[in-house]
């Protein structure tokens, strides 16, 4: 057979996707468009019946929403210093202090093997201040006190304001 022989295929059947050959029932769209249509209306028709048994569609409240009332916004006064910041807004914000003695690296099977008595080497030294930290970050060094027999610190040196700012960027 030459390609003079074989029947041309069209772009409908191009567009439905029909293969020479095949024993596939070909769609009619109108039809199908037809169909849903008529679901849509005989949808839309029962709510209306439903709409008119229960006597909404006589209540005008519903067809024409009145605006809601509102109060008038008022400027009570709250003025801020140009110079400083106000920090009322945040002061009861919670926050999480920490203190950190130390740290290490460790492999997991090495965490792995430690059980009760097993000693984990530091990199601080015996008697070197504890970090503190809030949030995460370095605010402070300090030492460990007894208060009232719980732990507390004892604050040596507070990382200055300005270093503490540039450490967030």
């Amino acid at each position: 057979m030459s390609d003079e022989d074989l029947p041309e295929e069209n772009d409908e059947n191009k567009k439905e996707g029909s293969d020479q050959g095949s024993d596939h029932e070909e769609i009619d769209i109108d039809a199908l468009v037809d169909e849903v249509g008529s679901q849509d209306d005989d949808l839309a028709d029962e709510w209306a019946s439903a709409m008119e048994e229960s006597g909404d569609l006589d209540n005008p409240d519903l067809h024409d929403p009145a605006p809601a009332e509102l109060e008038e916004l008022v400027d009570e006064g709250y003025k801020q210093s140009a110079g400083s910041p106000d920090l009322d807004v945040i002061l009861d914000i919670p926050v999480t202090i920490s203190m950190e003695v130390g740290n290490t690296n460790i492999a997991i099977r090495n965490l792995l093997q430690l059980n009760q008595g097993s000693v984990i080497e530091l990199d601080r030294l015996a008697g070197e201040p504890l970090d503190v930290l809030v949030n995460g970050t370095l605010i402070a060094h300090g030492e460990v006190v007894m208060v009232n027999e719980k732990f507390g610190i004892r604050l040596t040196d507070v990382v200055s304001q300005q270093e503490r700012i540039s450490r967030l960027k």
